[in-house]
């Protein structure tokens, strides 16, 4: 809080407290710009654990307020269960805060999209309102980008509350992930992070539909560094991913950084041609060269089984890359704004992929 002084307390020892001089001095000297920090907050039916969320949130804008200006962005994705008015009061409250609605659930990765497009700082934390990644960790983002480093990202090391089931597949995911893909995607991570200005503003440039934020963010390069955790258990409510939103994501992660699907189709192509070609041959020898000849009811169905089901596999993935480029060719907007609460004029999710409904 900026202090003031009255006239009379500045003359109290015959002196102005401030020395004229220098404060012609400091007046004619240009003064130093701030660092400014967003912190993107993508919401959906958080009420139980919001006021918390929000509450810890504060805590860290205040412990990093005397070196940056701080703006917590909060997106709210078509919630249902009055977080959005919960966000609404505390926006008045606390004027740091900006809630950004979106006219219906658009899913996680466009709600953090549409958050990297209204945040203004010169670095932007991404984090999940569950609190299961802790606020706290920030300040040593923070400390890592003074450093010079673009992408600073929490790797979890243990996961709290999680089902062995779970734990088993992500680990298996970002293995195949990685195996798979061009780019090196860190293993164990999530979208809690903190990217730079120039980092924020390659991903704005990329539109794709089907997006997979980690990975788009590691292929941008530049420097990265990791900071390990321990992620923690949910302290409300329940988690938003089921099984089919976690194999959605996981295919736009393949689909979107690999070609290696179509490749693997290709070899169970030469697979099941090679089997086939072996069977001809087979049957051919054993009808020419003996006389038992080949069963023909079993060895159909299953060269017609195996076959008809490789087929179908190879065309599946085949479908997935195309319907993606159909979804692309449309050029819809990523999303749509119903409301704005907080933002100055001209700031607020205007980036390409936005059409702001009302503010």
């Amino acid at each position: 809080m900026r202090a003031t002084f009255d006239s009379k307390d500045e003359l109290a020892c015959g002196r102005p407290l401030v020395d004229p001089a220098s404060m012609a001095e400091r007046q004619a000297a240009p003064a130093q710009s701030r660092h400014s920090i967003s912190i993107v907050v993508p919401c959906y039916d958080e009420a139980p654990v919001i006021g918390s969320t929000v509450e810890r949130l504060a805590a860290l804008a205040d412990a990093l307020q005397a070196d940056f200006d701080c703006e917590l962005i909060f997106v709210d994705d078509g919630s249902v269960d009055g977080t959005r008015r919960l966000l609404r009061q505390f926006a008045t409250r606390d004027p740091r805060i900006r809630l950004l609605c979106l006219a219906r659930n658009f899913g996680h990765q466009l709600a953090v999209t549409a958050g990297i497009d209204a945040a203004t700082g010169d670095a932007i934390v991404l984090i999940d309102a569950d609190l299961q990644d802790p606020p706290e960790l920030v300040h040593q983002m923070v400390a890592k980008w003074r450093e010079g480093f673009d992408v600073v990202y929490g790797t979890r090391m243990r996961r709290a509350g999680e089902t062995s089931f779970k734990r088993v597949t992500a680990y298996a995911f970002y293995r195949l992930l990685n195996w798979m893909s061009d780019v090196h995607i860190p293993a164990d991570t999530g979208d809690f992070r903190l990217i730079s200005r120039r980092v924020a503003e390659a991903v704005r440039a990329m539109p794709e539909r089907h997006r997979f934020l980690r990975g788009m963010v590691s292929w941008t390069g530049f420097r990265q560094a990791a900071i390990p955790y321990e992620r923690a258990a949910r302290p409300a409510g329940a988690s938003k991913y089921g099984l089919w939103k976690m194999l959605s994501l996981a295919a736009d992660a393949m689909l979107s950084f690999s070609t290696k699907p179509l490749q693997i189709a290709t070899a169970l192509g030469l697979l099941s041609a090679t089997v086939a070609t072996a069977g001809i041959l087979y049957a051919l020898a054993m009808r020419l060269f003996t006389n038992v000849w080949v069963e023909g009811w079993t060895t159909l169905m299953i060269a017609v089984l195996f076959l008809g089901g490789m087929q179908l596999i190879c065309l599946g993935i085949v479908g997935q890359y195309v319907g993606r480029m159909y979804m692309e060719s449309k050029r819809r907007p990523l999303y749509l704004v119903e409301e704005r609460f907080g933002f100055t004029e001209g700031c607020g999710g205007q980036g390409a992929g936005c059409v702001p409904v009302r503010r």
